[in-house]
């Protein structure tokens, strides 16, 4: 079976991504693009980071003096989703600094006032499929166990059951920060500590969050492959679905960040399917593979992507 990238991350609370300034006419024709390269769901990376936020939050405002947005982009998004046939995943709140300093129960407290909010006012929509849990990690660390599980629960709890999705990534040699040019480090976790880890992490979280893609960059190509067969027999052992995020940018460059080669998208892809995966999402599409991205080459990212769809259809 062919490994496609069935859904994209929605990046519009980015930190280190420049804004490409869109309004509904781009975004619409963006979810056209997504359409016609085979794309089914989209995910809202995090509704807020910090103080800015994607739609007018009361609880956001009022706690923590979040900037009131010009636009409501998760309506945006809801409707865009209804319109093309899209499922959307609803990110939730990164406060940006209290789970990061440890205080994981009040980066809680914030999320489960959003999540009653966000469901009273946009659960109606038929698009809106699930929840993503927008804190990021590596390794179990702190109390991140109770964070995803407490989440997850509550998530599911407030929409009836909704799936909850995570996309942690790997703490190997590419796990650098985006503000050095530096590319690689020099130690990074074994595959025996990652798989050791992630037992336990997904022992706490079963039945809590349902969907685990974890991002594919952060490890060398030769590492891949196995990597990505611990995470599947993991997942598959606790019950959870394990997609890979597929990312479409290169963490291989000092040029922090810049769209990915083909070649080497391809060979994630192929290193997927070698693992037992069936789906793929990416981050992200609209930055690093639209037609209409601020990056030119992401264009032809586009191009070489969709004709390797069209060819694989003309060999069956």
């Amino acid at each position: 079976m062919m490994m496609k990238i069935k859904g994209t991350f929605l990046d519009e609370i980015s930190h280190d991504i420049p804004h490409q300034n869109w309004g509904l006419e781009e975004w619409d024709k963006d979810f056209g693009y997504m359409k016609e390269a085979g794309i089914d769901t989209v995910i809202l990376i995090r509704c807020g980071y910090r103080r800015w936020q994607t739609f007018p939050s009361q609880v956001l405002t009022s706690m923590e003096g979040c900037y009131t947005p010009p636009v409501d982009l998760v309506e945006m998004y809801l409707k865009l989703s209804e319109k093309w046939g899209m499922k959307f995943y609803f990110g939730l709140y990164d406060s940006g600094k209290y789970w990061d300093a440890g205080d994981y129960e009040k980066e809680a407290e914030i999320n489960r006032l959003v999540i009653d909010e966000v469901w009273e006012k946009y659960g109606h929509y038929k698009a809106f499929a699930g929840w993503y849990i927008s804190q990021e990690c590596s390794r179990k660390t702190g109390s991140i166990i109770d964070l995803y599980a407490g989440l997850g629960r509550y998530c599911k709890k407030v929409s009836g059951g909704l799936p909850t999705m995570i996309s942690p990534y790997i703490d190997g040699n590419k796990n650098i920060s985006q503000y050095t040019a530096v590319t690689s480090k020099g130690e990074s976790v074994t595959l025996a500590d990652h798989e050791q880890e992630w037992d336990q992490i997904f022992a706490g979280i079963q039945g809590a969050v349902d969907i685990v893609a974890f991002q594919d960059g952060h490890v060398e190509f030769d590492q891949l492959t196995e990597f990505l067969s611990v995470n599947k027999r993991l997942a598959d052992k606790y019950g959870l679905q394990c997609w890979t995020n597929s990312e479409t940018f290169d963490r291989d460059m000092p040029i922090k960040f810049l769209p990915i080669k083909w070649e080497k998208l391809l060979l994630k892809l192929q290193m997927a399917q070698k693992a037992g995966y069936s789906n793929a999402v990416t981050f992200e599409f609209s930055h690093f593979m639209s037609p209409q991205s601020a990056y030119l080459q992401a264009g032809h990212l586009f191009n070489r992507y969709t004709e390797y769809l069209r060819n694989y259809h003309k060999k069956d």
